[in-house]
């Protein structure tokens, strides 16, 4: 994990990210969401602190519970005090200074189709800029690849429509589920769930940048206006899709990219030390 100082400068580790909240880092979400364990683990390492994911509110009902049980005593949203993404939840978080998670692209980021890792569906709706201008927030827009490295998507979305019995099941999960995305129309409205099915990889290697901090303080005037809002959440975007190019690019560097390499480090210099990655 790498963040970035206010002086643009890139550093490995969470000194770019502050120690105080409240805070909110936006971002890009992996498939199936595999970077959420590694980033809320960090944090309670190096931080000491608690991110609160902002997730879909089919994670906490009971259409959830009942079809997939394996997977949600496991789920990692709740287990770190994660909440239903809604506004009134938003306002309690910032009023008592935690720092928040959320994924503009939702769903049908974490559960994409083939042929469209690290492409972002962000919607035209600047709410949380307004929100976070009204409580003086500190917004880090952040990115992590890797996902290509770990799994292999091998039916999707789009597959399992066409065959009898995974679409039933499709239809019957997202029948009765809460819609957060109506009013948005095209495929970043589309928010169905669905288990997609994956093979591992050779374990691979997660990369996350944390940018530049986006201080809110001071700037309460975007709340009533919309367009100026708008310019700092297409700012917020393109500054994530920024991060995801350079990203990219920097871990065909990285000497430590396979397996392989890791293992001998760390047979080398014990297997709690941290190996080292491509220079920022």
């Amino acid at each position: 994990m790498m963040s970035t100082l206010k002086n643009g400068k890139i550093v490995r580790g969470l000194a770019g990210v502050p120690d105080k909240g409240p805070v909110l880092f936006v971002g890009y979400h992996a498939l199936m969401g595999i970077e959420l364990s590694p980033l809320y683990e960090e944090f309670l390492r190096e931080k000491k602190t608690i991110v609160r994911g902002m997730a879909h509110p089919f994670l906490f009902g009971k259409k959830f519970e009942s079809s997939r049980q394996e997977i949600s005593r496991i789920d990692t949203v709740s287990m770190y005090g994660g909440l239903p993404v809604t506004p009134i939840n938003m306002y309690r978080l910032f009023e008592r200074n935690e720092f928040v998670l959320l994924y503009p692209g939702s769903v049908r980021e974490a559960l994409h189709r083939k042929g469209e890792k690290y492409k972002l569906f962000w919607p035209d709706q600047p709410e949380f800029v307004r929100m976070a201008a009204r409580f003086g927030v500190t917004i880090i827009p952040f990115g992590c690849v890797g996902e290509d490295d770990v799994l292999e998507l091998v039916l999707d979305y789009n597959d399992q429509k066409n065959i009898p019995g995974l679409r039933e099941w499709i239809e019957s999960i997202n029948k009765e589920a809460e819609r957060v995305r109506d009013s948005v129309k095209g495929e970043d409205g589309n928010q169905d769930m669905y288990l997609p099915a994956l093979l591992p990889k050779v374990p691979g290697r997660l990369y996350y940048l944390f940018g530049q901090p986006i201080e809110m303080k001071g700037m309460n005037n975007l709340f009533r206006d919309r367009k100026r809002a708008n310019e700092v959440y297409l700012r917020i975007k393109s500054e994530v899709e920024e991060i995801m190019s350079y990203l990219k690019r920097k871990r065909d560097e990285d000497p430590y990219r396979s397996i392989g390499q890791r293992a001998l480090y760390q047979a080398t210099w014990g297997a709690s030390a941290q190996v080292p990655t491509f220079e920022p």
